[in-house]
């Protein structure tokens, strides 16, 4: 059962709602509203402390939508730290978008698995790899390290970094 009610926008306070806007009004917006107005996933918690979710919030759309990962990449590794925090709300929010890049059934199950995932791009079988390595130990060894450029290298610990948190809020609040 969760443990955060839906804020619905008349609930809110006015920071809260400038947040709600900003969210509702970005690419993200549509999908995350529920019947009542009020938003799914991480996002209502993010209401909570708008000083905090709106960096958090805008962190999350930067990741997203202006980074230099491929998308199917960044799809891989958001699938990756959903399947090792068992994060069933980013499963659901993110295998539809992976099998709109073409993602199959049998790599989307490797990938809840944990399993290795027949992938014929070179950038994202590395990605995949290193993003499991940084949920599994939290470091890199220098081939890894090496294996991506630093900027692209960067963006993904960040990535990984913002979808554990998540996790964790999800977690946490039974979302």
């Amino acid at each position: 059962m969760a443990r955060l009610p839906r804020s619905t926008p008349r609930d809110l306070t006015p920071d809260a709602l400038a947040l709600y806007e900003k969210i509702t009004s970005g690419p993200r917006g549509g999908f995350m509203i529920d019947a009542a107005g009020g938003l799914t996933g991480p996002f209502n918690a993010m209401l909570l402390s708008p000083t905090v979710g709106d960096p958090l919030q805008q962190l999350g759309a930067a990741i997203r939508y202006r980074t230099s990962l491929p998308d199917r990449a960044r799809e891989l590794a958001i699938l990756a730290v959903a399947a090792h925090h068992d994060s069933a709300f980013e499963r659901a929010a993110h295998e539809p978008i992976a099998r709109e890049l073409g993602f199959t059934d049998d790599q989307l199950e490797s990938l809840r698995a944990g399993a290795p995932v027949a992938l014929q791009d070179p950038v994202e079988a590395t990605v995949l790899e290193i993003a499991r390595a940084l949920l599994a130990h939290g470091d890199l060894d220098d081939a890894e390290y090496a294996a991506l450029p630093p900027a692209q290298l960067f963006e993904l610990t960040t990535l990984v970094g913002y979808y554990s948190t998540l996790a964790l809020q999800l977690r946490v609040f039974r979302v």
